[in-house]
């Protein structure tokens, strides 16, 4: 763990850094000397990360870089929260998955979380997580699958779709390091206990947000395949070696059992997306277990809102 000019984060490899966000996890990555020089940002956070993430970048590399280019794994809210004051900050280019670029070019919205899956705290909130798409206009680039990123050479980027069509995850073959996003993740994501206190679990994608669970599957299967030695996630702490080979095996050899969700939106049925956005949806039923979570988050709430204006 460094601390740098009181700014805290953590070494995942060798020339790839990670900080930890609220429940969240950004990542810093350079190359080795021999290919273009530069560092690029992986994700970019909550909303009101860019300060804390331009701070990190600033105690590895110095007062006034900026990175030559940024990789969203996906463009959902908990990912993206930083973009827009980033590129005020950088203006350098955004890759993204061909099928993420309706969710940053303003034509179309995600589908809607599934707050009844999950059980915890975190799968209740995630109703208010940002709905409406970014709109990055011109920074925006499509990522070559084949090519992958330019200013990233020796990583091969991954398509891992299912927790949204275009997510992709990021391999470097040399030591086997990969950055996985939400492909799978390495806490549990629906509980608040677990998620803001980074406590490790190896878990499928984060349930609530999840809208393809036949592609979620084969993408976690893909990258147990690659038989990485070190993963950094989305969510949770970095996992290593016999470990995470060990229960990334798991988690893809019995991926109904561990990850998918018994019952909700998409368990039985996927939404849709093609490169112009979300074009369907399946149909929400409610239970009697998510009415009352419901009314007990309201208690909650409405209590804190309560002590707050006698105090």
């Amino acid at each position: 763990m460094n601390f740098n000019k009181g700014v805290k984060y953590f070494q995942v490899a060798q020339g790839v850094w990670g900080m930890r966000i609220l429940f969240v996890n950004v990542y810093i990555v350079a190359n080795r000397r021999g290919f273009p020089k530069g560092w690029v940002l992986v994700d970019t956070g909550v909303q009101g990360s860019a300060k804390r993430i331009i701070a990190m970048a600033e105690s590895i590399f110095g007062a006034g870089t900026k990175p030559s280019a940024i990789v969203l794994t996906h463009a959902h809210s908990d990912h993206t929260g930083g973009l827009e004051e980033l590129l005020e900050h950088w203006h350098v280019p955004v890759y993204a998955h061909e099928l993420e670029t309706p969710y940053l070019t303003g034509k179309s919205s995600y589908p809607p979380a599934d707050p009844t899956v999950g059980e915890g705290v975190m799968s209740l909130m995630s109703v208010f997580f940002r709905k409406k798409p970014l709109d990055i206009g011109d920074a925006l680039r499509v990522i070559n699958m084949e090519d992958g990123v330019p200013e990233l050479p020796e990583w091969k980027v991954i398509h891992t779709p299912g927790h949204t069509p275009g997510h992709v995850s990021l391999f470097l073959p040399l030591n086997t390091t990969l950055i996985a996003g939400d492909a799978f993740v390495t806490t549990k994501p629906e509980s608040a206990i677990y998620a803001l206190g980074n406590i490790k679990k190896m878990s499928g994608p984060p349930k609530y947000m999840t809208t393809d669970w036949a592609a979620a599957e084969e993408s976690v299967k893909k990258l147990s395949d690659l038989q990485p030695r070190i993963a950094a996630t989305g969510h949770g702490p970095v996992m290593r070696g016999r470990e995470l080979q060990e229960e990334l095996k798991r988690l893809a050899n019995d991926f109904k059992k561990l990850a998918v969700p018994n019952g909700g939106r998409y368990a039985e049925h996927a939404a849709y997306a093609s490169d112009k956005g979300t074009q369907y949806v399946p149909p929400f039923k409610s239970t009697t277990k998510f009415k009352v979570g419901v009314g007990l988050l309201g208690a909650v709430v409405g209590f804190a809102i309560t002590r707050v204006l006698i105090d």
